[in-house]
């Protein structure tokens, strides 16, 4: 068969799994004989089930007098599971290929595996192995041995192969080394003596990592990092648990970025509303839909008050109430069985004697990381666009295009590494730790994300998983028909929850559904008789805002998402005492962008009604449901 591959004057390349009913991509390879033979015509294409004979796809393709070839976007559906052959019929040359096609459901099992093995083990390393192990077994025609080794030989490597993923890795661990550094010199001791003036209670230490994580609204990657960094030793004083942090840490980091009109999430957010309503013919500048989708973006913005609202009131519920009373009576920060997803122990070492804590050395570090960010954003943005794509924009507008378009991963290693060099020139200037020590220091900071920097590998495998198996189209067709105008914004948000909680991605959620969501968001309402213009205006903007803030939603709550990861990391958290912990309030702030937002604006109901009744609701629960943790 590879023979008779190599001689065809065309190469058919399937995906090694589809799913019942789901459509899957067909590549057509020519190579240049075919090319030649076949200039300035048109050729046919029909794909055949081999066994029945049922037309799958019938098209042609154009080859141009030139060589140009314009292929069509070749997709089947089949509706049997199973092994299924193919006819491919390309002009004259006729080709078979086989496909494996697996029940649906099998799609969601590996990532349900991976969630489910975490919960209960709280050993999250071999969970999301075991969830990629299995994925690998269905790829691999249920073969348990091909689907260990292919594992360890093809998934862990493609994780790692990935340019953004190694960004994310060496910037990790980088900062981690800042942080040995700044530990080890005493900054970190000095930070927390100066913030312990002003933030004296749990209250006051609460509402400052709150205030800190909104400010650092440029990038999520960036905040998570530097607010739990620099906030946990602060936070361990006054008695805050490392669920409580862990939890302020990300539900201020994604959603502060996702509404955010500059961060690094708006040129992604922006282009993908633009792609999706180009094929429309909507004309409407992306940008300025995107700011009018904010008032809309309803999780988001209750997640942020939410947090505010428990460290103002200084109650909790659920499991969070237990933690902090634990950790308000005994001072244990963590539970007695948890392990820390960061080995802080290697890191949090008190200064040698006779070293002065300086809260500068923890501070100019950690601004020279926000700088090279702000500046670097701005330079890498700056360099990607063309100047005449500035002309005629507010200043607002000109700044979110440059951020939007910068390279984000780039910056955050350039920022880690100068924090880490800045740190180790503070320490070495004032004569605090000599070179090996500070290098010694270093390699310490880096050793202790060894753990999370595996879990993030692993994590990224079973994204890599959730794709080839179709996770998210099978979850999309199944809520696709329940779909009508009205009730099209809380679909989309739930849908989009259930896709990222799934996958453990909310940019690929947002990539998977806005070319879905817009478009039924602006045709369904133009047949309907009962809807008006305000009316359709409302459901596309509240439907695209949805899509965003479900991805943020199911991104909060996943075991298996690498920013809920780093934010156990950042805070020296237990990953899954994190996801426990958080869950209730993710839940809670969900569940009133649900009725107090997405079902009222589906039937008509103006959003600036629904955003103060919904923070006034979570203002209610957390009064009247949190119980007090003050003592």
């Amino acid at each position: 068969m590879a023979s008779a591959q190599e001689a065809s004057p065309l190469k058919v390349s399937l995906p090694r799994v589809a799913l019942q009913n789901i459509p899957f991509s067909v590549q057509l390879n020519l190579n240049p004989v075919f090319i030649v033979q076949h200039l300035d015509q048109d050729v046919p294409i029909q794909i055949n089930e081999k066994t029945s004979g049922e037309l799958l796809f019938q098209d042609s393709l154009h080859i141009s007098a030139f060589g140009e070839v314009r292929l069509p976007e070749i997709k089947c559906r089949l509706t049997n599971s199973g092994h299924a052959g193919l006819v491919v019929r390309v002009g004259a040359t006729v080709l078979e290929r086989q496909i494996n096609i697996l029940p649906g459901v099998l799609s969601l099992l590996p990532p349900l595996l991976a969630i489910l093995l975490a919960l209960i083990t709280h050993q999250v390393i071999i969970a999301l192995f075991f969830g990629v192990w299995l994925g690998v077994i269905f790829l691999y025609d249920y073969n348990i041995l091909q689907g260990f080794l292919h594992t360890l030989d093809t998934y862990l490597i493609q994780a790692l192969a990935d340019p953004d993923h190694v960004f994310i890795v060496l910037f990790t661990l980088i900062l981690g080394g800042m942080v040995g550094v700044i530990s080890r010199a005493g900054g970190t001791q000095g930070i927390v003596d100066l913030l312990a003036r002003y933030a004296k209670d749990a209250r006051r230490g609460q509402l400052a990592t709150w205030a800190m994580g909104v400010l650092i609204f440029f990038d999520d990657y960036a905040n998570t990092l530097i607010v739990g960094n620099t906030m946990r030793p602060l936070t361990d004083r006054l008695r805050i648990s490392r669920e409580k942090l862990s939890y302020l840490v990300d539900s201020t980091a994604a959603p502060v970025a996702n509404i955010a009109i500059i961060s690094t999430w708006i040129g992604y957010e922006i282009s993908l509303i633009s792609q999706s309503l180009g094929p429309l013919g909507v004309t409407d500048n992306p940008y300025i839909l995107f700011i009018r989708t904010i008032p809309y973006n309803f999780y988001p913005i209750y997640a942020l008050a939410l947090g505010l609202f428990l460290a103002l009131l200084l109650r909790d519920f659920g499991p969070m109430y237990r933690a902090e009373l634990r950790a308000r009576k005994t001072g244990q920060v963590l539970g007695a069985t948890a392990t820390p997803l960061a080995d802080l122990a290697t890191v949090e070492v008190m200064a040698e004697e006779g070293i002065p804590r300086r809260w500068q050395n923890a501070m100019i570090p950690i601004l020279v990381v926000i700088g090279t960010v702000s500046v670097g954003l701005f330079y890498t943005g700056w360099q990607a666009i063309d100047p005449g794509q500035l002309e005629g924009r507010s200043l607002i507008s000109r700044l979110s295009l440059i951020v939007g378009n910068a390279d984000s991963f780039s910056v955050l290693m350039w920022a880690s590494f100068m924090g880490s060099v800045t740190a180790i020139l503070l320490a070495l200037s004032q004569r605090l730790l000599s070179l090996a020590k500070a290098i010694d220091a270093w390699v310490q900071g880096i050793r202790s994300m060894i753990m999370a920097a595996i879990i993030l590998t692993l994590a990224w495998s079973i994204g890599q998983i959730c794709q080839e198996l179709y996770t998210a189209d099978y979850v999309v067709s199944l809520t696709r028909q329940l779909i009508t105008p009205h009730w099209l914004p809380l679909i989309t948000f739930l849908t989009a929850g259930a896709i990222s909680f799934a996958t453990g991605t909310s940019w690929g959620t947002m990539a998977i559904l806005m070319p879905i969501a817009i478009p039924l968001a602006y045709k369904f309402p133009l047949s309907h008789p009962g809807i008006d213009t305000a009316h359709a205006t409302g459901l596309l903007l509240s439907t695209t805002a949805a899509v965003l803030a479900g991805a943020t939603f199911g991104d909060h709550c996943s075991p298996i998402s690498d920013t809920t990861i780093m934010s156990s990391m950042a805070s020296g958290a237990d990953h899954i005492d994190h996801v426990r912990t958080q869950l209730p309030y993710a839940g809670a702030a969900a569940l009133v962008a649900s009725a107090l937002g997405y079902i009222p604006v589906g039937f008509g109901v103006s959003n600036w009604l629904c955003l103060p009744l919904g923070v006034v609701s979570l203002f209610l629960i957390v009064r009247f449901i949190g119980k007090p943790t003050a003592g």
